[in-house]
């Protein structure tokens, strides 16, 4: 009797682990995006540095927070918030599609990544600082995703190009003496190089109406 229900209830079985398996690779597959709402690091993979805010402003150009690159992968001012654009929101969960215009939020301090015609400290490129309140800036805060597929990979290198000067947020190597020692200048260039390529590493990743999937520890 055991072996004739095995009999009748195992193709029934298969089908239905098959099914499973191709729910999971569904799952799988969304959480190979980037997507709107997630936290994540940002490495610059030609300079092996992540992307960092603070509460220290500028002493020169715009007097605004400064924006640099660090080494260390653990530190938790290295947490950005992937936003859409003012008055035209990305849905919760949703994978940034290439091109896309987002806003890039410092998660400790609710400020933008922003760009403006004042010269960086360092390097005499273009200033890049975090500007605004709890999220809200202006119009200077908006960045392209640019990227070769359809949509922002997890994976994948990808520049951002500020939609209202048209330069690449950059890393040369440039570092800062006191009070933030060896910490590397981040600018912006008017072209794309290899100083521009960026790749999202440990971070919450959101996907829609589900819990955020986390891909490494806050």
């Amino acid at each position: 009797m055991e072996m004739m229900i095995d009999a009748v209830h195992g193709p029934f079985m298969w089908l239905l682990l098959a099914l499973l398996c191709s729910l999971c690779a569904g799952r799988e597959s969304e959480l190979s995006y980037v997507t709107c709402g997630s936290l994540v690091k940002l490495l610059n993979t030609r300079h092996n540095v992540r992307l960092h805010s603070h509460d220290v402003k500028y002493g020169s150009g715009s007097g605004q927070q400064s924006v640099t690159g660090v080494e260390n992968a653990d530190d938790a001012n290295s947490y950005w918030q992937i936003r859409g654009r003012p008055n035209l929101p990305c849905q919760r969960g949703v994978a940034i599609a290439c091109g896309q215009a987002i806003r890039i939020t410092h998660m400790k301090t609710g400020r933008n990544l922003h760009t403006h015609h004042f010269s960086s400290p360092l390097s005499n490129n273009q200033e890049v600082s975090a500007f605004g309140e709890s999220g809200e800036g202006d119009d200077l805060d908006v960045w392209s995703v640019q990227c070769d597929g359809e949509r922002w990979e997890r994976e994948e290198e990808v520049r951002f190009k500020h939609l209202g000067t048209g330069v690449y947020l950059s890393v040369t190597g440039e570092q800062y003496g006191h009070p933030i020692r060896g910490q590397r200048e981040v600018h912006a260039m008017g072209t794309a190089n290899q100083h521009n390529w960026w790749k999202s590493m440990e971070g919450v990743f959101i996907q829609p109406s589900m819990e955020p999937r986390r891909h490494d520890e806050l």
